[in-house]
């Protein structure tokens, strides 16, 4: 679904989607979507601004990933709304400038306007932790076997080896 900003300009676009699994690719591998997307909201113009635009709704989705710990697959439930503000591309782009505060968070479109699953995109990847863990208390796996010690413990004992100071235990040797 594409929102033209020529459209926004006489009225605010609505949207209510269901997208099944695979509709939107999400740029990561180890990222799945595990059933449909379910989004409603608005996009429309803000006023006084030259295209800035404004998405905001609710969104509900299962995302899986593999942990980060042990690499097995964990449910990433997404349930919230959001409102995300987008600029035009300036001329120059892609050249140094300088950004102001207010665009450390604004979303840049480049065209004639913005397509909802960028957008749907952009927020559930926001969403997601940034370490995506099965659990608070996953164990991980072994550094020596490599055994899920969720699964089983493996009874290996990894030592910490510093390499920075072998150089100072060979001077007392010698």
């Amino acid at each position: 679904m594409f929102f033209h900003v020529r459209d926004l300009e006489v009225r605010a676009g609505r949207f209510d989607v269901d997208y099944p699994a695979g509709k939107i690719e999400y740029l990561d591998p180890k990222l799945r979507q595990a059933g449909d997307l379910k989004a409603a909201g608005t996009v429309e113009l803000v006023t006084g601004s030259l295209g800035e635009i404004r998405v905001q709704g609710h969104v509900s989705v299962r995302m899986q990933a593999d942990c980060d710990r042990c690499l097995e697959s964990a449910d990433f439930p997404i349930d919230s709304g959001f409102e995300l503000y987008y600029r035009p591309v300036a001329e120059g782009y892609g050249e140094e400038v300088a950004i102001d505060q207010s665009e450390l968070e604004m979303g840049f479109y480049d065209g004639e306007g913005i397509a909802l699953e960028d957008v749907l995109r952009e927020y559930v990847l926001l969403a997601l932790p940034m370490q995506r863990i099965c659990s608070e208390v996953c164990k991980g796996i072994c550094p020596v076997c490599g055994q899920n010690r969720n699964q089983k413990e493996c009874g290996c004992h990894a030592e910490a080896v510093d390499d920075r100071w072998e150089a100072l235990k060979n001077l007392g040797s010698g």
